[in-house]
């Protein structure tokens, strides 16, 4: 049971659900997002969109085929829905997002803003034969052909499911960026400094009036969001 439940108590802050309701809670197949940045589609479906009352009704909607992630059927009820992924249920789109107490929100998209998502690189690797990848936040990985024109920290804008660049976002001063963590999180703000720390203290990035540390921060350019609702 432990492998695919977890006790609600000790279920992460993100997840907008009640804690004393049952003992457990389905947890998330292990993918590419973290824990605490996504959360199954079975819990989505069921408690979060009120789509569906029973997992047996979940079960339905996925094995004929209703549900897709990031433009992709999905009929895993235990595969995890996690931070900028599309979640398309027959004709609605969603998309999801953290609010300002830094709960997952499946917030409503049109089908234009359902064929993109960005993913911010986390880092680059060099394969046999010299060629270069890119490990993106979502665990996908891109081949490229000038590995100097990306840096850890950029963001890339993607097409859906193709996966092909449309736009390749610079993480610097000037970057809009969207706050995944700390106490501004949820908000959008522009990027007035990068500090580069030489310890192994994590590096630092100043904008109007606070600062974080860098792995609270995606880069998202001129890209909107659907952030405009106010957590409850």
């Amino acid at each position: 049971m432990s492998s695919q439940h977890l006790k609600r108590l000790a279920m992460p802050r993100s997840w907008p659900l009640p804690r004393k309701t049952t003992v457990w809670v389905t947890r998330p197949t292990p993918g590419a997002h973290s824990l605490e940045h996504c959360m199954p589609i079975n819990l989505v479906i069921r408690d979060v969109l009120g789509l569906a009352r029973t997992t047996r009704e979940v079960r339905f909607i996925l094995h004929n085929e209703l549900a897709k992630i990031d433009g992709r059927v999905v009929k895993d009820t235990r595969r995890g829905v996690g931070l900028m992924d599309v979640l398309t249920l027959g004709e609605e789109n969603y998309r999801c997002v953290l609010d300002h107490n830094g709960r997952l929100r499946y917030r409503s998209i049109s089908a234009a803003d359902a064929a993109n998502k960005v993913c911010r690189i986390e880092g680059k690797t060099t394969l046999k034969g010299g060629k270069t990848q890119l490990n993106l936040h979502d665990g996908r990985n891109i081949l490229i052909d000038d590995p100097t024109e990306y840096n850890t920290g950029d963001s890339l804008k993607i097409s859906l499911p193709d996966q092909s660049i449309v736009e390749h976002i610079p993480f610097g001063e000037g970057t809009r960026c969207y706050l995944i963590g700390g106490a501004h999180v949820g908000s959008t703000a522009e990027v007035k400094e990068y500090i580069r720390k030489r310890s192994s203290m994590p590096n630092e990035v100043q904008f109007d009036g606070f600062g974080t540390v860098v792995r609270n921060v995606f880069a998202i350019g001129s890209n909107d969001l659907p952030l405009m609702e106010v957590a409850e």
